[in-house]
Parts: structure tokens; sequence; C-alpha cells
């Protein structure tokens, strides 16, 4: 029957002339280390007298074991305790080395000085400003790609794909449509109830078709559907290259010598400057007609009255106003989420937070230059 009393960790304490001895023996790994977990904590604790921690009887040691000697080590010296390892093996000592290297660079290590809340915001910012900039070369070179040319190959100019151009204006124009119309039409209905109401109260209700007609057609229609567009495709874009980023098959388009911007990046570009605007006209005809039927239902202005109150408020530039945002926010959100799927690198969790990240990153943009949009046409009149 095999003898196991050896393989039993142990600690002993015992006073030297100038330091405290403790003497470890047995086996330290990861089955048997519980059993000695409390005493070296205790020892943890006690007095601040030098302390040598002799390892010339330990039969193994694993990485557990290791990283228990070395949280006694640490404790002493934050208290202050000179502290000497001795009689360890060459393979102990090697993995106490590995094991204080790794303490040493966890983040998480309470010895480390904080930083004032200032200097860590003043960080934060900096950290933004230069992954902004970083984030707009990459867009910068993305369009320049696209834009010079869609070379399936490397080097050549003229090698456009129509099928894929087309299959992906299937996927995000197409297949956009039914949740564009029912979003458009709801947020249509619930501007011209809103609107009726208030208007309601100056005996004014049959100018909501005015309020209504201008505020789609120049500015929620466009906008609303940029970004469903961008949490629909442009999350779906970054998803797909991130998931071959992920493979390395975007490094293999490269090493087989095709460009990866013209094989994944140009047809969505393409797909999305043309379905966006189509997509923006339906949604315009959908909020006109959810507010015409609330008009119609909640305000009795019926439809023909509506429509023709609606061609008196608004002409061709009120249309033009939001169409010509269209084909710009649809670069923003396919060049974003393009930047952000080439960005992901070998985890899951990177993925996750690409996605996310090209979402926020789209409607935001979108939002500003939905703005500038508007206050440019009231410095030219528009």
């Amino acid at each position: 029957m095999r003898d196991t009393s050896s393989e039993v960790p142990q600690v002993s304490l015992s006073d030297a002339a100038d330091a405290v001895l403790v003497t470890l023996s047995g086996d330290w790994t990861t089955r048997s280390i519980g059993m000695v977990d409390q005493e070296m904590r205790g020892i943890e604790s006690s007095n601040g007298r030098a302390m040598t921690i002799d390892l010339s009887a330990v039969e193994r040691m694993d990485t557990a074991g290791a990283w228990v000697v070395e949280r006694l080590v640490a404790a002493n010296r934050r208290r202050g305790v000179e502290t000497r390892l001795e009689g360890a093996s060459a393979s102990a000592t090697t993995l106490l080395e590995a094991v204080a290297e790794t303490a040493a660079e966890d983040p998480a290590d309470t010895t480390s000085v904080r930083r004032f809340n200032v200097l860590r915001f003043f960080e934060a910012v900096g950290r933004a400003v230069v992954s902004g900039f970083d984030d707009l070369v990459a867009a910068m070179f993305i369009l320049g790609s696209t834009i010079r040319g869609a070379q399936m190959k490397l080097g050549r100019s003229s090698a456009i794909n129509p099928a894929a151009i087309f299959n992906q204006i299937d996927r995000m124009g197409v297949g956009a449509i039914p949740v564009v119309v029912l979003m458009s039409g709801i947020v249509g209905a619930i501007v011209a109830q809103q609107g009726a109401y208030q208007l309601r109260y100056f005996g004014a209700e049959i100018f909501v078709v005015d309020l209504v007609g201008i505020l789609i057609l120049r500015e929620l229609g466009v906008l609303m559907t940029a970004i469903m567009i961008a949490g629909r495709s442009g999350s779906a874009i970054t998803a797909e290259i991130g998931s071959m980023k992920m493979r390395e098959e975007v490094d293999a388009l490269t090493v087989i010598g095709l460009n990866p911007v013209g094989v994944l990046v140009f047809p969505r570009l393409v797909a999305l400057v043309v379905a966006l605007p189509c997509l923006t006209v339906i949604a315009n005809f959908a909020a006109l007609g959810g507010a015409m039927l609330v008009a119609w239902v909640y305000s009795d202005i019926p439809p023909q009255a509506f429509v023709d109150r609606l061609r008196a408020s608004i002409d061709l530039g009120t249309i033009f106003a939001g169409l010509i945002k269209a084909p710009f926010m649809a670069l923003i959100i396919g060049t974003i989420a393009s930047v952000e799927g080439l960005k992901v690198g070998g985890s899951a969790e990177s993925l996750g937070a690409q996605v996310t990240s090209s979402v926020v990153k789209a409607i935001f943009v979108v939002v500003i230059l939905d703005g500038l949009f508007a206050m440019f046409y009231a410095a030219i009149d528009f």
C-alpha cells in the first residue's frame, strides 16, 4: 500500500537568530494545497520580523502551490518585511518567477498607485481622441480604396462583380422594407396625433398636414431610416467582416491576390448607397400614410383634404432636402461598419464589442450629419 504521508503539504515555523524560518514540505499541488491555505494566510498576518522560506523539503509544486508561496511573499512585501526563498529546485524557481511576473503585471493589484481622477479623465479624453483619429484614417483609407476602384484582383482597375452588389441590395434593401414601413408608419401616426392634439387648442388642426409633411420629408424620414439601417445592416456588415477576420479569411484573400476592400467592402457600400435612398422614399410614403390615417380617424380630415393640403405645403425642395442626405448617411454607415469589422480580434468578445461600437458610432455620426445638413440648409435658405 502506498504511503501518502509524505505527499501531504506541511508548514512548520521556527525562530532563527535574525528571522522567522518557515519550512515547507510535501506536495504543493492543486489537489492538496487546500490543506495548508488557511495556515499560510495566518502566517501572512503574523509579526513583522524578517522571514526565510525553506523549500528544500518540497517534493512537488505546481502553479497553485507557487501562487500560495508568492502570495505570502507579496503580503510580506506590502508590510515591508524582508523575505528570502531558500532550497527551491530549478523547476520550482522557474515556476515561482513566472507566477511573480504574472502577479506584477496584474492590473487589479491593489498595491499600484491610483492616479487622480483628473488625470484619469484627461487620459480617457486623450485615448478617445487618438482612437477617433485612427478610426478616421482607417475610414478614409477604406473610402478612398472603394472610390478608386473595386479591384477584385490586386493591381487591376476594372473587376466589378454585379452579382455581389445585387445580392447585398436584396439583403440590405429589400429585406429591410417590412421593418422600415412598420416603424415609419408608426412614427408618422404618432407625430400626426400629437400635432393634432396640440393644434386643436388653436382651431388649426388642418396645419398638422404641414407639420407632418415638412418634418417627415426633410428630417424624420431619412433619419429614422438611416438609424434602422445602421442597427440592422451596419451590425450585419461588422459581424460578417469581423467573423472573416477571426477565421483569417481576410488574410487568405490577400494571400491569393484579392483585394479585401474590393471583395468585402465595395459591394456593401454600393448596395447601401443604392438602397438607403430607395428605403427613404418608401419610409416617407409609409409615414405619410400613417399620418393620413390618424388625421382621418382622430381629426376628421379626409384623405382628399390631406393630400390637397400636402401639395400646397411642400415642394420638390422639401422632398430633395431629405433625399440628398441619404447617400452620405449610407457611406457613413457602411464605412464605419467596415472599419469596426476589420478591427475585430481573435475572440468572440472582441466581435461583440466591435458590433456594438459600430452601431453606436454609426447612429451618433448620422445624427451629427443630419444636424450639419440642417444648419447648411438654413444658411443657404433651402
